[in-house]
């Protein structure tokens, strides 16, 4: 895992730290929240225009005059009005403030970036990295910045992307395959690389993540958009509800002031959730920009919060991705510190993954003495005699294939001991890999490599089976190996010898049958699958016909990374959910304590209403007006943190956000105004 985010790697970069403590950012959070009440901004949030308004005419109405309200009681209400709506910009203005800072730092890495760019006849010429266009060809030598997303066309070289990834440990790039895809101010650490530039100014990775941090310019998500018609269609039914109070007040022969009137409205009206709802969505998109996700749509982050199949590639996501040691099989007559020394040494000159997980086995299983590297003569693999080892002091250590190891010491399969030869036929059928381990014409024993199922994996599949996701594992392998994996990772179905084919055919019939899926790839085989999944997350480093698939690109290139977003998704429903479960259970309570205070000098009887007992009319008004505030400032840290997500059902998770948010949202108001009223009460303001 990356030790930072790539904000942090930014602002290392440019010798500073980005500023996103709360510490840091009430000041600056503090002046936009003046800036915010321009209506033009505040259009975006209809609920909150529709406060200020009320506050503008409230204010007004203090000054001049002629209302059945003390003036006091009306200012004190004007200014409540006007606190309710700075704090709901201030909300918004720190979820933002987090992600300026990220991009701040990310923008300090690109200015002044300059790129060698191929021309017409051949030749390259220096120009400003911002003058790229799609399709332009540069050069990019060892110690120089990548000047922007592109595909190695040409050369093979290491790449750090620190910068972008927050991973220290260079990665190897090169024309062809799976791993030619670069990312822009990433840096050379070797060699050289011919890149073509495939993404225009404002198109890169980093211009896109710069875009999504910065937040005030995301896009709103279709779950946005919908709770926001929510939001407004409750305003106008309460708006008409509140107009036709006061001819009905004038019928019934009393009257019904204009500033109480203006205090229902704004109480009754959802003023928690859509004061916050703008806050929620950028804290939930900077949470997938600490993951180092980048998102090419909100859609993409709330469809993972419904997804319920998840199409995981097994190979490095479910195992390590390569094949490891883990266990040794001793020939009979043979003893086991013998077999170790012997596969040790084998291996010792053995670079590839699989010969260092040997090595790192029988180092930590066995204390065998290691000769010094100057005595061995090391023998590589090669495709013609599929063995490798090593030569010391006169004797001969081989490892390699079945059929290789035993024709190295003239013996045939039938030569093998009885009890090694079923070894070797059950390390076959569980789906692992046998190696013969011979040294000096004997056959020592088999070393036993598999496909190790990383740790944990099993656990986090079995938090997604709660939560109602089913995970199927996608595989090239054969059925019978296939299989042997999936029921040790716990995951729920498998797609055994897949071809893409196969992949968008499980896909199409998952939402035929009304579910969302969720699928990750690399390479250029998964790009079907990837843009007809509901959610696509592509690998960074995987070819660019997967990240143009994709809606969701992972900077890290960690295919589990899926199961983070996931949860991410999952928290942005369940936080809106919440808090406008908690918002619409608020009015309850402030019915029993307006109302009543409206009418009750017109219809006596209505006192009954009046269960919190509240002192008087204006103090009840005014007590209601201010828990309005004070409620939108006691529930920003939880809209910025976001609801965590319990690994259980729908139901049961739904049965607890109806418990906590509902009855919570319920009885705070209750408690909460009366509490105010009687403070108010008590220092003479009502």
């Amino acid at each position: 895992m990356n030790a930072q985010s790539p904000a942090l790697q930014g602002a290392h970069a440019s010798g500073k730290r980005p500023a996103t403590t709360f510490a840091a950012l009430w000041k600056p959070a503090l002046l936009q929240a003046f800036v915010k009440l321009d209506p033009r901004q505040l259009q975006r949030a209809p609920v909150m225009l529709v406060v200020e308004l009320t506050a503008i005419l409230t204010t007004v109405l203090c000054f001049a005059g002629g209302d059945a309200v003390p003036t006091l009681v009306a200012a004190q209400i004007a200014v409540w009005l006007w606190f309710t709506v700075l704090f709901a910009n201030f909300a918004e203005a720190i979820a933002e403030g987090r992600g300026k800072a990220r991009a701040d730092s990310l923008k300090a890495g690109t200015q002044g970036l300059q790129a060698l760019r191929r021309t017409a006849d051949g030749s390259y010429e220096k120009v400003a990295a911002s003058a790229l266009r799609k399709g332009d060809v540069v050069r990019v030598t060892a110690g120089e910045l990548i000047p922007g997303d592109g595909e190695v066309i040409e050369g093979v070289a290491a790449v750090n992307e620190a910068a972008i990834t927050g991973e220290s440990a260079p990665v190897i790039r090169e024309s062809g395959g799976d791993r030619s895809a670069v990312t822009g101010n990433t840096r050379l650490v070797s060699d050289w690389l011919i890149v073509k530039i495939t993404a225009n100014p404002g198109e890169s990775t980093l211009d896109r993540m710069i875009a999504l941090v910065e937040g005030a310019k995301r896009q709103k998500t279709p779950n946005e958009v919908a709770l926001d018609i929510l939001l407004i269609g409750l305003t106008l039914i309460f708006l008409l509800v509140v107009v036709t109070l006061k001819p009905f007040a004038l019928f019934a022969g009393g009257d019904l002031p204009l500033v109480f009137l203006v205090a229902l409205l704004v109480t009754l009206i959802p003023t928690t959730i859509g004061g916050l709802l703008s806050a929620i969505g950028i804290a939930g998109m900077d949470r997938l920009v600490r993951l180092n996700v980048i998102a090419k749509s909100g859609r993409a982050v709330e469809a993972a919060g419904d997804v319920q199949v998840l199409l995981l590639d097994k190979t490095g996501t479910i195992t390590f991705g390569n094949r490891r040691c883990s266990a040794l099989h001793a020939a009979p007559g043979v003893g086991s510190r013998e077999l170790a020394e012997g596969a040790l040494l084998a291996s010792l000159a053995d670079d590839t993954p699989e010969g260092k997980s040997i090595v790192e086995y029988l180092r930590g299983q066995h204390a065998v003495e290691e000769p010094p590297r100057e005595h061995l003569t090391p023998i590589a693999f090669t495709a013609e005699t599929r063995l490798s080892g090593v030569d010391v002091d006169g004797r001969v250590y081989r490892k390699g294939a079945v059929d290789a190891a035993l024709a190295f010491i003239g013996r045939e399969r039938n030569d093998m001991p009885e009890a090694l030869a079923r070894e070797v036929e059950r390390i076959a059928q569980s789906g692992g890999t046998p190696l013969l381990v011979v040294a000096d014409g004997r056959l020592l024993g088999a070393i036993h490599l598999k496909d190790v199922v990383k740790p944990g994996i099993r656990e986090r599949f079995a938090e997604l089976r709660k939560l109602g996701i089913r995970t199927v594992m996608v595989t090239g392998d054969n059925p019978l190996t296939a299989a042997a994996i999936a029921a040790e990772a716990g995951v729920d179905d498998v797609i055994a010898e897949a071809t893409p084919e196969k992949k968008l055919a499980r896909i199409r019939q998952e939402q035929g049958d009304g579910r969302m899926v969720a699928m990750c790839g690399d390479g250029a085989n998964d790009a079907p699958a990837l843009a007809q999944a509901d959610v696509g997350l592509a690998m960074n480093d995987g070819t660019q016909a997967a990240r143009e698939a994709a809606n969701l690109v992972d900077l890290d290139s960690d295919p589990t990374k899926l199961l983070d977003v996931v949860q991410v998704g999952k928290e942005l429903l369940v936080t809106r959910g919440a808090l406008t479960t908690f918002s619409v259970a608020n009015d309850v309570a402030k019915y029993f304590a307006i109302l009543p205070a409206l009418f009750v000098g017109i219809y006596p009887q209505l006192d009954v209403l009046n269960l919190m007992r509240l002192e008087s009319p204006q103090s009840a008004i005014l007590s209601a007006i201010v828990f309005n505030a004070l409620i939108i400032v006691a529930l920003i840290p939880l809209a910025l943190r976001g609801v965590r997500v319990q690994a259980t059902d729908a139901m049961h998770l739904l049965r607890r956000n109806l418990l906590i948010y509902g009855v919570g949202g319920l009885v705070a108001p209750f408690v909460g105004i009366k509490v105010i009223d009687m403070l108010l009460t008590a220092v003479g303001l009502a």
